[in-house]
């Protein structure tokens, strides 16, 4: 098993959700702020006399687990879902896990997925 966790643009939280629903068990979102290589927005400063540009950029971080067989897959729909072709879409980070506990159901492994 493998955990993925695709940390993006907080506007392509729909499209992604929306590419991988499908294919997943279940994902968490969390929303934030981030600093990447992204270009940060600038923003106009009390009634409009100055401007400057915002330390942080708006990011959502999507994270699940998924079977090994599954992994490409997920990146791959995650990866069309958040491009935009502009630095700063996001990236992708995968993590073996060793094991899955449900909480509820009490199964382990891949049947707790």
């Amino acid at each position: 098993m493998k955990q993925i966790e695709a940390t993006i643009q907080n506007d392509k939280i729909g499209p992604v959700a929306d590419a991988i629903k499908e294919m997943v068990g279940g994902f968490t979102v969390l929303e934030g702020n981030g600093r990447g290589s992204g270009q940060r927005q600038t923003i106009r400063g009390g009634r409009g006399t100055g401007t400057f540009v915002a330390e942080f950029n708006k990011v959502a971080t999507v994270s699940t687990i998924v079977d090994d067989s599954k992994v490409e897959a997920v990146i791959k729909a995650i990866s069309d879902a958040a491009f935009s072709g502009k630095a700063g879409d996001g990236i992708i980070v995968v993590s073996a896990v060793d094991d899955v506990i449900n909480i509820a159901s009490k199964k382990r492994g891949s049947e707790a997925l």
